[in-house]
């Protein structure tokens, strides 16, 4: 049989009807990285097109949700009350990684709250279908989900995985605080030295690989996530929600009207940006590690709930020690 009636066979075997695609991304992973061309077209034929997959990502995003509506879906009495017992249960990693990246252990807690509710939701999607379906059927983001699969199967053969059990979500994140494989291989970390890095089953790993990814990211040390300003008469209201990215400083943005009473210092990197509260607009600046919480999740509103989740879970927890 000839290659190219091979690997059609594969692929109409695994559902992916024929899709050159397939074909030509075992070629990529045998010519790039020596991949077995077999044990790939075996692992390609095992692999499932799942319509519910690809529908979920064509889902059109829900018009975004005002402050208020969009805190009720995260900020509750049970994430808080389950953020408090994984706390208490993880309170030596959570412990190791403030003194080792900086990471406040309230943000490390609310991040994989907000993601998957402590572990309890990891995705129910096996990552080899989710990723294999969007890469050789989605054309509009072939190309992104064809590089997470290429990471995916280069992850799984570095830590000795099995790639047909690993479970995610219907766009292929995964672990505690749901990375894509690219962030997992660039920022996870071995947190324990157990000789694995595992981010599925492995609280610690998880917990030192979000600081990790954090500090790549620009996270600083000690300093504020967000302070609160209200806005004087004559303040510049066109600087308000200005794009995600500080382009200010905390002293420009009070001789532009958006004053604070945080100690913080004036040169230090904001942006200001507004919440719809119940009882109208609120005011805050963004500063760096504000920034860095947005670059988890290209979010203003997810980067407040991650915030907010922590400040609750501290007081629930009766204080950050």
């Amino acid at each position: 049989m000839g290659m190219g009636v091979m690997l059609g066979a594969c692929a109409q075997d695994n559902g992916h009807g024929g899709n050159v695609a397939a074909g030509e991304f075992v070629e990529y992973m045998v010519e790039e990285h020596q991949f077995d061309r077999d044990a790939l077209n075996n692992l390609m034929r095992e692999a499932q097109r799942k319509e519910s997959i690809l529908k979920a990502i064509k889902r059109p995003a829900e018009k975004v949700k005002p402050w208020h509506e969009y805190r009720k879906l995260f900020i509750t009495g049970q994430r808080i009350s389950d953020g408090v017992d994984f706390w208490d249960k993880n309170v030596q990693a959570l412990k190791l990684a403030e003194q080792k990246y900086g990471v406040r252990p309230e943000l490390i807690v609310s991040i994989i709250g907000i993601e998957t509710h402590y572990g309890g939701n990891m995705g129910s999607y096996r990552v080899l279908d989710a990723l294999s379906t969007l890469a050789f059927n989605y054309p509009r983001r072939a190309d992104f989900f064809t590089k997470e699969l290429e990471n995916f199967l280069l992850l799984v053969r570095e830590q000795g995985m099995d790639p047909q059990i690993l479970k995610g979500s219907y766009a292929g994140a995964m672990g505690y605080g749901q990375f894509m494989p690219s962030s997992y291989r660039n920022y996870a970390v071995d947190f324990n030295s157990d000789g694995k890095t595992d981010i599925w089953t492995d609280p610690e790993d998880a917990i030192g690989s979000i600081a990790n990814y954090f500090v790549e990211h620009g996270w600083k040390r000690g300093e504020a996530v967000a302070v609160i300003t209200s806005p004087r008469a004559n303040a510049d209201l066109t600087l308000v929600n200005d794009g995600l990215e500080p382009k200010w400083t905390v002293g420009l943005f009070n001789a532009k009207g958006f004053p604070t009473t945080a100690q913080v210092s004036p040169d230090m990197p904001a942006g200001v940006f507004s919440l719809d509260t119940d009882t109208g607009k609120q005011y805050w600046l963004g500063l760096n590690n504000f920034y860095v919480l947005t670059r988890y999740n290209r979010s203003r509103l997810y980067a407040m709930a991650v915030y907010e989740l922590a400040q609750e879970i501290i007081k629930a927890r009766g204080g950050s020690t």
